[in-house]
Order: C-alpha cells, then sequence, then structure tokens
C-alpha cells in the first residue's frame, strides 16, 4: 500500500505521596488529564500466520518505522479501520463520553493525519492541549487474530520528539487525575517531568502499564517513577509479570500495591482486582454473552470508567463495576471507539448505580 494512503484521512524532588484510598478527587475538579502518544490507529484482521510473517510480537507491540507498516499494510486483505488512538487518548476520550471533563496532552505532526487526530478530540468534547512537530503523526497497525488478540506495530513519527521542555505546569492546572500511559517509558526525562508536574499540581497521577513488553525494557526506571510518583497503578496480568515477577495474581497485586493508593490488577474474563487501604476488592467481569470481537483498548477504556469513578467520588467497587462494563463494551466492536448503542447501555448501569454521597 503506497504512502497516499494515510494522506485523506535530573527533574524534580522526590514527592511523598499521601496514601488514602477511598477519598474522592479534590472537589475543584473533576478533570482528568492524559498525557501519552498522539497517534492514528489502523487496525485490519488477519490470521497467525501473517502475523508470524510480519514479524509481530503476538498480544505485543512492536516500535517500527513509516515504511514496515505500509508495507504490512500492502499484503493485507480488506481495508482497514482508520481512527484517533493512542493509550491515553483512548481513557480520555472514554471520560469525556462518560459525561467527565477531559484534556489530552500529546505531539501531532501537520498534515492530514495531525487534523485528523485533533478534529477527532474536538468532537469527543476533549480538550486539545496538542504540541506540533513538522514529522508525520504517529501511528498504530493493529493486527487483529480471530482469538480477538491485538497484535501492534508502532511508529510514533511526532510523539517521538516530544521533550521535557514542551511539558509545562500549566497544562495541569486544575487537574483531578493525570493519567500516562506506561509508553512513554521509551521518553524517560519527558515522563518525569510530566509526572513531577502533575504532583506539583496536586493531582493524582495514575499509570497504566501499558505492554509488557515495554516494561520489561523498563523496569529499573519503572520501579523508580512509581516509587517517587505514581498514586493509582492499573496492569493486566503479563504487565504485572514482567513489573513484579510474580504469576500468582494474589502476589502480583501485592506487589503492584506496595507504595501506591490504588493498584489494580486486571485478569480478563475473570475480571479484576483492586487493592486500597489493606483491602482486596474482587470485581466480575461484565458482559452479557457475547464474545470479544477485538481487544484493542480493554485496558484503556478500563481505566476510563475506573477513572471516571473515581474523580466522581464513587466507591471502588462502583469504580471497577464501571470499568469492567466499559472494557466489555469495547471488545464487542473493532478499534477502541465504543459506538453509542455500547455507552447508552454503560449510562443505564451509572443511573442504576449511583452511589449514596
Amino acid at each position: 500500500m503506497s504512502g497516499t494512503f494515510f494522506e485523506p484521512i535530573k527533574f524534580a524532588m522526590k514527592e511523598e505521596k499521601k496514601i488514602a484510598a477511598d477519598r474522592p478527587a479534590r472537589a475543584a475538579s473533576r478533570l482528568l488529564v492524559g498525557v501519552g502518544s498522539a497517534l492514528v490507529d489502523i487496525l485490519t484482521h488477519a490470521d497467525d500466520a501473517f502475523l508470524e510473517a510480519a514479524g509481530a510480537l503476538k498480544g505485543g507491540m512492536v516500535y517500527v518505522d513509516r515504511e514496515h507498516i505500509e508495507q504490512t499494510l500492502s499484503r493485507a486483505a480488506g481495508t482497514p479501520a482508520v481512527v484517533p488512538g493512542g493509550s491515553a487518548c483512548n481513557t480520555v476520550v472514554g471520560v469525556s463520553r462518560l459525561g467527565g471533563q477531559a484534556r489530552f496532552v500529546g505531539k501531532r505532526g501537520n498534515g492530514a493525519m495531525g487534523d485528523f487526530f485533533e478534529n477527532a478530540l474536538r468532537a469527543h468534547n476533549v480538550e486539545p492541549r496538542l504540541l506540533r512537530s513538522d514529522t508525520s503523526t504517529g501511528r498504530v497497525l493493529s493486527i487483529i487474530t480471530p482469538d480477538a488478540q491485538r497484535s501492534m506495530f508502532t511508529f510514533l513519527g511526532a510523539a517521538a520528539e516530544s521533550r521535557p521542555e514542551d511539558i509545562v505546569a500549566e497544562l495541569f492546572h486544575e487537574a483531578a487525575i493525570v493519567h500516562l500511559e506506561g509508553y512513554l517509558l521509551f521518553n524517560p526525562e519527558f515522563m518525569r517531568k510530566a509526572l513531577a508536574l502533575a504532583k506539583a499540581a496536586g493531582a493524582r497521577v495514575s499509570l497504566d502499564l501499558a505492554s509488557y513488553n515495554v516494561v520489561q525494557e523498563s523496569r529499573g526506571f519503572l520501579g523508580e517513577l512509581v516509587e517517587r510518583y505514581v498514586d493509582i497503578l492499573l496492569a493486566n496480568e503479563d504487565e504485572a509479570r514482567a513489573y513484579t515477577g510474580e504469576s500468582e495474581p494474589g502476589a502480583a497485586l501485592r506487589a503492584l500495591g506496595r507504595g501506591v493508593e490504588i493498584a489494580v490488577l486486571k485478569t480478563g474474563e475473570r475480571g479484576s482486582l483492586i487493592s486500597a487501604a489493606g483491602r482486596v476488592i474482587a470485581v466480575a467481569a461484565a458482559g452479557d454473552g457475547r464474545p470479544a470481537v477485538d481487544t484493542t483498548g480493554a485496558g484503556d477504556l478500563w481505566a476510563s470508567g475506573f477513572l471516571y469513578g473515581l474523580v466522581e467520588g464513587y466507591p471502588l467497587e462502583q469504580c471497577g463495576a464501571l470499568g469492567s462494563a466499559c472494557g466489555y463494551e469495547v471488545c464487542q466492536v473493532v478499534g477502541a471507539s465504543i459506538p453509542e448503542h455500547g455507552w447508552e447501555r454503560i449510562r443505564t448501569l451509572i443511573e442504576n448505580q449511583k452511589p449514596q454521597r
């Protein structure tokens, strides 16, 4: 497929963390700020043989150049879907669709792809605070296999050019929670400064570990960041194993929870476990029997529901149930965008289970 397919479309002092697991976010703010890579998602279906031939990492993510994505697409059958993406972006869009206040911080390129990304944020009522670059906007090719698993090739493009000096305190003004994606670990000084400024702004800091192979490659630095800055740590079983070395869910959750306010272990069809203030909350998986179509964005949208619940002051049990509902609905479609009828089911759940506050 030719390149024309795409045209239409150090820092900071150590901060002391306050452990108060059930406290609501500051009453003055409901704003969630996401910091991550501004990427456009390209989604295509293929079998495991295609995945192997392409050199993909099953269930993981590999950094590649733009040409690799285009060459891989040229061998794929069918017309790919193209949607705005990136882990933190998916999460803040989900928060906005739930009725929350959301802002996204990232770096886009000039041209049609960057315009497409920014316009999509505005259409979803997310405040875009986008840095600019002459480099192409980043993109992710997600190959979806028949088992609904997604394996990714990522070209960071403009997102790779984010620098510590790009991040200023004003970006986190009035934030209740600042949410970062683990994929930013490729850019350690940018991530460190963003975390420090988020804490200085008085926000709680949420980190999604994002991909097990990224965690493996950055384990030492990641541990330092979690200890210094992170209040809310989210991981699936593969990511938790890569970070903690623990395979058994209880042991992995205990290790995730050391030094953070809230730790979450997502266990797929078995639901999730939340550790906070010395207790463990088991959250059942959501669902009505429909099988998963694609797991792209499942963790990102789980975080949307959970973090939205936190800023609204919901009990952790209900935050987890809302996260499960969002994660389930996004698995019923291709890509990380829940259709309106899915959001209607989730809003009904919220209305039926509004907490007494």
